[in-house]
């Protein structure tokens, strides 16, 4: 056989492999556009993202801080990721069908799985306490460590929702991704606010704390309620629309509040950061 033979029989084999992929994609974008329920939670975020990078963008050609510049980067890129998320759930590209296991009130029904959101959350949310812990001058160990165990949460919320072998690992995975969002809340409620009171942004960092918390404490909660887990509420635009309301106000919202504050105290910000702040304060005797 002929190079050139080879060659088209091996790009057959893959077109062969790839056409079940593409099928399944368009038919998985045919049923989000008949659900516009489901299709105007996304499409929503799609528009908000958009804006507020925009919005951002402009509020940054005042930023001169070198490290009011880190925390404005780190925030600009959380509408960015959110528009690549929807966008990839809205194309069918991060969604799927997964068939409920036995024990769940669905069970043997093919549920619209939108996987995607874990990912984008393994990306966001670490770009969320970054600007946090940025803020507050934590410890860059500490930093590390909450961020760790974040992504560690929105990965094993990933395994919780497509686990299909078992309901009960089902709930396994989901206890132990709220076990690590412990160790973020931990940090957000008890360690972090100490930083905070020392770099002189307590009043901004208590604001966006409790945002934060309050907002991240929804999303399990939908979980449990919603399709994944006991299905208390059966419908999948329902449920998305539940994630869709958190990311607004746990995204945008809260960035353009931390944006607003970085933009008027800058020489604050910066302070914080080569211990100005923390010589003013007494030593303690």
């Amino acid at each position: 056989m002929s190079m050139f033979e080879t060659m088209l029989t091996e790009g057959v084999v893959l077109a062969e492999a790839l056409a079940p992929l593409q099928s399944s994609q368009a038919e998985l974008l045919g049923r989000i556009r008949n659900d516009t329920l489901l299709s105007a939670s996304l499409w929503v975020n799609v528009a908000l993202a958009g804006l507020s990078v925009l919005l951002f963008v402009y509020m940054g050609r005042n930023v001169r801080s070198p490290r009011a510049k880190l925390i404005w980067g780190a925030t600009l890129l959380i509408p960015l990721v959110s528009i690549s998320s929807y966008l990839g759930l809205l194309s069918g590209l991060t969604v799927g069908l997964i068939e409920m296991p036995p024990g769940h009130a669905l069970e043997g029904e093919a549920v619209l799985s939108q996987w995607g959101r874990y990912l984008t959350w393994a990306l966001s949310t670490p770009l969320i306490l970054l600007a946090l812990g940025l803020l507050a001058d934590v410890d860059i160990g500490d930093l590390f460590v909450v961020i760790a165990a974040d992504i560690a949460m929105c990965l094993t919320g990933l395994a919780a929702a497509l686990t299909t072998s078992s309901y009960a690992f089902r709930w396994a995975f989901y206890l132990i991704s709220c076990s690590f969002f412990v160790v973020v809340l931990y940090a957000l409620l008890a360690e972090w606010p100490v930083g905070a009171e020392r770099a002189g942004t307590a009043e901004v960092f208590g604001t966006l704390r409790t945002l934060t918390v309050v907002l991240w404490l929804g999303y399990p909660i939908i979980w449990a309620v919603g399709v994944e887990g006991f299905a208390l509420v059966q419908s999948v635009g329902v449920t998305s629309w539940g994630y869709s309301a958190l990311d607004v106000l746990a995204k945008y919202v809260f960035a353009y509040i931390l944006l607003r504050w970085v933009l008027d105290n800058q020489d604050t910000v910066e302070r914080a950061n080569t211990g100005a702040v923390r010589a003013e304060t007494p030593a303690d005797d």
